[in-house]
């Protein structure tokens, strides 16, 4: 897989998925569950194992890359994100699906998703800054033309931290997957494009600048959004942790 190695961050330090991270991840995840309402997050040691593995799999069929979230200061891991979905336009089979891969592996598009982050880990500036170095990845290294971001519709907490992200609302897709309660969800759709990256840049950027690492709201606040990045009614609303 591609550029599978740590990315290092003022705040966070993102590491490949592994079995060492077991324990730590199954702390993260039964702490306090409060904020998971909406997001899938394994909720004892076997099904850390299962995630585990899974993230395995899919790296090794060059599906997604899969990071433990390791906060700096004390070497804690307190979530989980990954790029996943992604797409390999030039593998040699029209339409590009899964299970075939260009040369070099190199993704030409994909997703931020299956983000979930410790409540304590929350609005601290580590969301901001674990999304910045997967886009830098993306967008950067693999020279992607897009990366997509999606979350249960009623999950307020997530659609605002996407809208923060400068990320452009494309719409609803309903009953696009098995929501994380059981029920059958209707996902917020959003996307950052290879024109957008600039921009995106800057605002992460800027605000990573202005957060000390000990709350995220001492930011400056984002540019007004365009009509097309306005937050539409979410049906609902309620705890989530800023996940795709």
């Amino acid at each position: 897989m591609p550029n599978a190695s740590p990315l290092l961050g003022r705040l966070v330090r993102l590491e490949p998925m592994c079995p060492a991270h077991a324990a730590g991840l199954l702390r993260a995840a039964t702490e306090d569950r409060s904020t998971f309402a909406y997001t899938y997050v394994p909720a004892d040691g076997a099904a850390v194992e299962r995630y585990i593995e899974r993230a395995r799999l899919d790296a090794q069929a060059h599906l997604a890359i899969t990071y433990t979230v390791v906060r700096t200061t004390d070497g804690q891991i307190v979530g989980t994100s990954r790029l996943r979905d992604l797409e390999y336009w030039h593998a040699g089979v029209w339409p590009p699906r899964p299970g075939h891969v260009s040369r070099g592996a190199i993704p030409d598009a994909g997703q931020i998703g299956s983000t979930w982050l410790n409540p304590r880990a929350q609005r601290t500036g580590i969301n901001t800054e674990v999304k910045h170095l997967l886009l830098s990845l993306a967008f950067d290294q693999w020279g992607v033309h897009r990366i997509s971001l999606h979350t249960d519709v009623r999950n307020t907490r997530s659609r605002i931290a996407i809208e923060r992200l400068g990320a452009s609302f494309e719409g609803i897709r309903r009953a696009h997957f098995l929501a994380a309660d059981g029920g059958v969800r209707d996902s917020a759709q959003y996307s950052i494009t290879r024109d957008d990256w600039p921009y995106v840049h800057n605002l992460l950027t800027n605000r990573l600048v202005a957060c000390p690492g000990s709350t995220d709201h001492t930011a400056p606040p984002s540019p007004s959004p365009s009509p097309s990045r306005t937050l539409p009614h979410s049906g609902g609303s309620g705890s989530g942790t800023p996940a795709g």
